[in-house]
């Protein structure tokens, strides 16, 4: 067996030499949009590191045809930058080149999960149930154990929460290399994770990898089986919001055809492929078409194995994890930009006032770059009623009228008094205590 498997990754090495990638970027082909194409031998996961390229620059996908009959795979990309215009810079269009093209021979070692060792930070990945305060338990431990986050992520979706942060050493400012204190850490925050439920599902994982942040969280999160619902799950996402998923077969073919029709926002695309790669699924053709605020997709799929969906409960399996998918990264509330000059206690003070002012979070993307401050908070009302412009207006006077600024639709903004129908994602969560303290405000000390 081992001689097969080798005699197949030298064929593979030997077809990628023969044909490497070829990337064309063309900005006439298009009004409205910058095309590219990728051509290369195929191989399973290819589609997933071109889109992964095109997402981390923060391209918008608005069309896409994708090809990968036999032994050759062929991507048309229609892309845009975040305010609807082509890509123009020349030191972007030189990184897709180099990422995609013959240089990069798509080397899958630089850009997959975990396949790199970093002594800058340890990375810490956590996965349990969602629960009110966990969050702040959590970050307690890690300033305990003198544990300094430089980054983190979290996702919660359906009950279920996925955290994947890097951290330090307080005193040293690198990674935590002693095998006995990386034992305590992830005994302790596993603890924190179960709760008062010692039989839950919680898990914690500690490593010098370093991986792809968004990718991972959705294979912990596909792993601690989000994608799953019960008759008590909370259904108060407003059914127009939920993404339309549908799988069929074609029996001629022999492929299984998966559309999908949801609102449009960025990296719906990776999200998706990423989902349908983690589940060992091929797609061989595909369509994509988000001009408009609507997104369609379609893909025709097999499993790795050849085979189309081949059950009723595998085609709804597909369905559920698509979705849930989609649902994971969907930020509500009002959206809250905050840059400044990073300073001792600062996150915690912002924090701290979030709190005091009834304000829950629902997403928040959390940063330090070059001694700044960018962070991005998703706020909602306390129990899930609108936020009061009087409490936005009283929160940027003590925090800074140019440093915290509101983002998104105004009419967002309303009265307290309003009826709202409670969502349960960050909003239960963080009653108490709010989401940055889960991993940023050690980072200001």
């Amino acid at each position: 067996m081992s001689y097969s498997h080798d005699s197949d990754d030298e064929y593979e090495k030997l077809i990628r030499r023969m044909n490497p990638p070829r990337v064309v970027i063309d900005n006439e082909a298009c009004k409205n949009a910058t095309v590219i194409r990728v051509d290369s031998a195929n191989k399973h996961g290819i589609l997933l590191e071109v889109v992964q390229v095109l997402t981390d620059l923060n391209l918008i996908v608005t069309k896409a045809y994708i090809s990968s009959d036999g032994c050759w795979f062929m991507d048309v990309f229609n892309v845009t930058d975040e305010d609807g215009n082509k890509i123009t810079d020349e030191g972007i269009l030189d990184y897709i080149r180099k990422c995609l093209g013959p240089e990069a021979c798509f080397a899958s070692s630089m850009r997959s999960v975990g396949v790199k060792q970093s002594m800058d930070h340890t990375a810490i990945e956590l996965t349990g149930s969602d629960r009110p305060g966990l969050l702040s338990e959590v970050s307690a431990v890690l300033t305990h154990l003198k544990c300094n986050v430089v980054s983190a992520e979290v996702w919660t979706h359906n009950t279920r929460a996925a955290a994947l942060m890097q951290v330090t050493d307080e005193e040293t400012g690198g990674a935590i290399s002693d095998p006995e204190r990386l034992s305590v850490i992830k005994e302790l925050l596993c603890n924190v994770l179960k709760g008062s439920n010692k039989s839950g599902l919680a898990k914690t994982e500690v490593s010098q990898d370093v991986t792809h942040t968004e990718r991972r969280l959705h294979q912990m999160m596909f792993a601690d089986r989000d994608y799953e619902r019960t008759g008590t799950d909370d259904d108060s996402l407003d059914e127009k919001q939920r993404p339309n998923v549908n799988v069929v077969n074609c029996y001629d073919k022999d492929y299984s055809v998966v559309t999908i029709t949801s609102k449009d926002r960025p990296k719906l695309l990776f999200d998706t492929v990423c989902t349908l790669t983690d589940m060992q699924y091929v797609v061989f053709h595909a369509n994509i078409d988000a001009e408009g605020p609507e997104a369609y997709q379609e893909y025709f799929i097999r499993h790795i194995d050849g085979s189309p969906v081949k059950s009723d409960a595998e085609r709804e399996r597909v369905i559920q994890c698509l979705k849930a998918a989609i649902e994971r990264r969907v930020s509500e509330g009002l959206k809250l930009e905050l840059c400044t000059t990073d300073r001792v206690g600062l996150l915690s003070n912002v924090t701290r006032i979030f709190r005091e002012n009834s304000l829950t979070v629902t997403r928040a993307e959390v940063a330090t770059k070059s001694g700044k401050a960018v962070n991005t908070f998703y706020v909602g009302g306390a129990s899930g009623y609108p936020v009061d412009a009087k409490i936005i207006d009283s929160i940027r006077q003590s925090i800074g009228q140019t440093i915290l600024k509101v983002k998104g639709n105004p009419e967002d903004l309303k009265s307290a008094s309003q009826d709202s129908p409670t969502r349960f994602l960050f909003g239960g969560l963080f009653k108490s205590r709010s989401f940055v303290n889960f991993g940023l405000v050690r980072s200001c000390s």
